[in-house]
């Protein structure tokens, strides 16, 4: 099953500036319909007729949780169906592998659809082209430009751009490590010291959290600045910045990131900021770099990670 990647909901500049929703209580979108518990697998029946052309929202089970609040990403399960003519397809599900993040500056019709629902609530969003991909479509997930989406959000939690470590500080790095320094809602500095670069996968607990500890598998949701200890310089940031919005990092412990970051992260608690600095081996090493983020093959690379929260594997 392919992992819905942050690509599949990210807006597109040419879609339509939506100015409302809604939908005819006869239309074929309205009458899609879902049924299941919060949290499960849903149960989706979609009519074997032609999508039409309104976008339709509906909120099955009505979360009791914060409003999500604008600019916030949430973190979500999600199924995901392209209706096509009179047939449609499961596109890819995380009720199966665990939820992911979706974006604050989603899929135009999704964003509509999400604005103000509550924490725990189950939302069902269905997107004619004009309210997802438009035109261009979506290769990626074989969605044509005529293709309709229906798309069921479980609402778990949400994290603001500039949320960061929650515990008790308790070192700063330093000495033949990189030191670190920060203000409340903004992006670590990372000073990298003029010594070479240990050998063996550093691990430094800079900020203590209290939450549960991390395992294998587990969602785990985290803002993070990546810096290359050979130039000092920061190569990847997911906290805001004058040229970007920021956006936490969403991803599956153990799965498809750096192994120095699983290994790195494994068994930390939720709240703690922790210093990682991965050699080559656990980094782009084996892929022979990254030349788009200037890493060389035997780079060290030094990371300062929050981790915001964490979901158990489905």
């Amino acid at each position: 099953m392919r992992r819905i990647a942050a690509a599949v909901l990210a807006a597109l500049a040419a879609c339509a500036v939506i100015a409302g929703c809604g939908s005819s209580p006869s239309s074929a979108n309205a009458a899609v319909t879902v049924k299941g518990s919060f949290g499960k697998t849903p149960a989706v029946t979609i009519p074997a007729e032609k999508a039409s052309t309104d976008l339709a929202v509906s909120t099955p089970i009505q979360g009791s949780g914060a409003a999500l609040r604008p600019r916030n990403a949430a973190l979500a399960d999600l199924a995901i169906y392209r209706w096509s003519g009179t047939k449609h397809t499961l596109v890819d599900t995380t009720f199966s592998t665990g939820p992911q993040i979706i974006p604050a500056q989603s899929l135009p019709g999704l964003t509509t659809a999400l604005k103000d629902a509550r924490l725990g609530s189950r939302v069902v969003a269905v997107l004619p082209p004009k309210y997802g991909y438009g035109t261009s479509g979506q290769s990626q997930l074989g969605v044509k430009s005529t293709d309709t989406l229906v798309i069921v959000v479980d609402l778990l939690q949400q994290y603001s751009s500039t949320q960061s470590a929650s515990g008790p500080h308790v070192s700063s790095g330093g000495g033949t490590l990189p030191t670190v320094t920060a203000k409340t809602g903004q992006a670590p500095v990372i000073t990298v010291p003029k010594t070479s670069p240990p050998a063996s996968l550093s691990v430094t607990t800079l900020i203590k959290g209290s939450g549960p500890k991390l395992t294998k598998g587990e969602t785990v949701v985290a803002q993070f600045v990546g810096a290359n200890w050979r130039t000092g310089s920061v190569f990847a940031s997911s906290w805001p910045t004058s040229s970007q919005a920021g956006q936490v990092f969403g991803f599956q412990l153990g799965g498809n990131v750096l192994a120095g970051f699983s290994q790195g992260l494994t068994g930390v608690p939720v709240g703690s900021r922790v210093l990682l600095v991965i050699p080559p081996s656990l980094g782009y090493g084996p892929a022979g770099g990254n030349a788009s983020a200037g890493i060389q093959q035997d780079d060290t690379l030094v990371f300062v990670v929050d981790v915001l929260g964490s979901a158990p594997k489905a």
